[in-house]
C-alpha cells in the first residue's frame, strides 16, 4: 500500500492516505484511514475509520482486511512474533 501521512497527533492520532501501489498517481483513488488512540481504564482504545471507499468492493475489502491485520499486529506486540502465516490470505467461512 501507498500513502502519505495527512495529520499526526503523537501518541493519540495518525491519519493517512491509502491506495494500492499501482493506483499512487491517482489522487482520486486514495482512501483514508485514521487510527486514534484513546486511554480506556487500565487499556489502550485503538479506533481504525477507513473512509472515501470508492465502491462497495473496496469496502467489504477493508471490512475483512483491518481485523486481519489488527490481529497480526496483536500477536505482535503481545509475544513479539507475529502470526505463523498471514491472516488476511486465510479464507472466509
Amino acid at each position: 500500500m501507498v500513502g502519505a501521512v495527512v495529520e499526526s497527533e503523537r501518541p493519540s492520532r495518525l491519519v493517512t492516505t491509502w491506495a494500492a501501489p499501482e493506483e499512487e498517481g491517482q489522487q482520486d483513488r486514495h482512501s483514508r484511514v485514521t487510527f486514534d488512540i484513546r486511554p480506556h481504564d487500565d487499556i489502550v482504545r485503538l479506533t481504525v475509520t477507513h473512509e472515501d471507499l470508492n465502491d462497495e468492493d473496496e469496502r467489504a475489502d477493508a471490512a475483512s482486511g483491518w481485523p486481519a491485520v489488527l490481529s497480526n499486529l496483536k500477536s505482535l506486540l503481545e509475544t513479539g512474533r507475529p502470526l505463523p502465516q498471514e491472516p488476511w490470505a486465510v479464507p472466509a467461512g
